[in-house]
């Protein structure tokens, strides 16, 4: 960072003690180190000189996560610490802050910092770029906080590849069939990609990982889908949808369409249409919506999703089209035209996220230099979805339909370009080729989540102080008594 702006976080926590002196350099903030972030920080670093802007990234976590990626990290295929690419290695020459944000006050171009330990503090800035991404859209259904796991980030993504494994470890040393049918049934809620793609990944995982358990045949595990729509994957076409929910029932998943969870309390599953049964894994997909800060805590403009008001330059505005000064956002938590389709909104996935963050990097130096911002258009290359092991959908250039192997290989292809870094590149291959000349490794590491566990139940516990006090009074006593 230049000499003038030493230290971010000192500067911000001691801003209430002194007056703020006019920087020599102006600082851009960037909200959030995903996709839009990261690719928005790492843009602007390299068309812009440290003496022409000084960026700083806020983001509760130390890495961005490559969410295209999660399912075949939950299954395995992929080890979990090559989906992420770690900020102080992928964003040399920018500051990091990691910390939650809790208030975005543009009107006085500020924003407020909750780190993991220690008081708020604000930090001011010149620039803002908005890319806080999305969290889970969750309903007030009775059990789903307390049974259910989303499949957001890569720690649920992990934390579910080690349940399902767990309950099969615990169902294969168990005779109680009521207990072992519960512990084999995996629920998942949401037929969206997410949903479909990290059912089809963990499911393939586990009746694979049946060949080590003697007890478990891959018929006695059962994979259900609840989805509230008549289809799934409503991202391809009706044909290809159609297509992988026929080849995932001949897999023997089980699809409820048209409905709805009403409750899993204590794992006991009930849907809208009246089935009933039992269990141990509860796995949400079911939609993302905008960071709820944007609505809650901050003065930047948002519509009724909460999600941040842009122009297709990306530039914040106002309902009315008032273009709000130094203020831009992309992303899942942005409202952002897409001018291909008038009138719709660009899909919040990877493909638009890791385009719009170019643009809106190349519109902010243009803007610097004087020049006019340019609209943000991008016409869909496809889709691609994962069904498994050398299985998938893909649907490229608006006529070429891959189904199987092909459609699996260009998943796979599509995105380890899109990871960032080499580094990352390169692991996520040499994995792949781990894998297919070893086979997957099949293991539940459960502690993980809990790691002192062990340790505190083998702890002795603390003698009582006033039952050593009253020992002392006791012993003195007696010894006065024999003198």
């Amino acid at each position: 960072m230049p000499e003038n702006d030493v230290s971010v976080l000192s500067r911000a926590q001691d801003a209430p003690a002194r007056s703020p002196r006019p920087r020599k350099v102006p600082r851009v903030v960037v909200l959030g180190g995903g996709s839009v972030g990261l690719y928005v920080a790492r843009r602007l670093r390299r068309k812009l000189g440290k003496k022409e802007a000084a960026i700083v990234v806020v983001d509760p976590r130390p890495y961005m996560t490559y969410a295209p990626f999660l399912p075949e990290a939950g299954a395995g295929s992929i080890d979990a610490r090559d989906v992420v690419a770690p900020h102080r290695l992928a964003l040399k020459g920018v500051d990091v802050l990691q910390g939650k944000v809790v208030t975005i006050a543009h009107g006085d171009k500020k924003v407020t910092i909750r780190p993991e330990e220690g008081p708020d503090y604000e930090v001011s800035y010149d620039h803002l770029v908005v890319g806080l991404g999305s969290v889970s859209r969750t309903l007030p259904i009775p059990g789903l906080a307390d049974n259910a796991i989303g499949f957001k980030n890569v720690e649920e993504a992990i934390a579910v590849r080690n349940h399902v494994l767990n309950r099969m470890d615990v169902a294969s040393s168990t005779w109680d069939p009521e207990a072992r049918k519960r512990m084999l049934t995996f629920t998942f809620i949401g037929g969206g990609f997410a949903g479909i793609e990290a059912l089809a990944e963990i499911e393939d995982m586990a009746r694979y990982a049946t060949r080590n358990y003697p007890t478990i045949e891959p018929e006695d595990l059962r994979f259900v889908m609840i989805e509230g729509s008549g289809r799934i994957l409503p991202e391809v076409t009706e044909p290809m949808g159609q297509w992988a929910l026929e080849e995932l029932k001949k897999r023997g998943i089980e699809f409820h369409l048209n409905t709805f969870l009403s409750s899993c309390v204590d794992g006991h599953v009930v849907t809208s249409t009246g089935v009933e049964f039992d269990s141990d894994t509860i796995v949400w997909t079911a939609g993302v919506k905008a960071n709820p800060v944007l609505k809650e805590s901050s003065d930047l403009p948002v519509d009724k999703l909460g999600r941040v008001i842009v122009k297709p330059t990306l530039q914040v505005a106002t309902e009315d089209g008032e273009i709000v000064p130094d203020a831009w956002a992309a992303g899942d938590c942005a409202a952002v035209p897409d001018l291909l389709n008038p009138g719709q909104f660009c899909p919040p996935n990877a493909q638009h996220a890791i385009r719009e963050a170019r643009q809106l990097a190349d519109n902010m130096v243009a803007v610097f230099k004087g020049d006019q911002p340019e609209e943000y258009k991008h016409k869909s290359l496809g889709v691609v979805a994962s069904l498994g092991m050398y299985k998938g959908v893909a649907e490229l250039f608006g006529f070429l339909k891959l189904r199987g192997t092909l459609a699996w290989l260009a998943h796979r292809g599509y995105h380890v370009m899109a990871m960032p870094t080499g580094n990352r590149k390169f692991r996520i291959i040499v994995g792949w080729i781990g894998q297919f000349l070893m086979g997957r490794e099949i293991v539940s590491l459960g502690s993980l989540h809990d790691p002192r566990d062990e340790f505190r139940k083998a702890s002795v516990p603390p003698k009582d102080a006033n039952v050593k006090v009253e020992q002392k009074a006791v012993s003195s006593a007696d010894r006065a008594a024999k003198g």
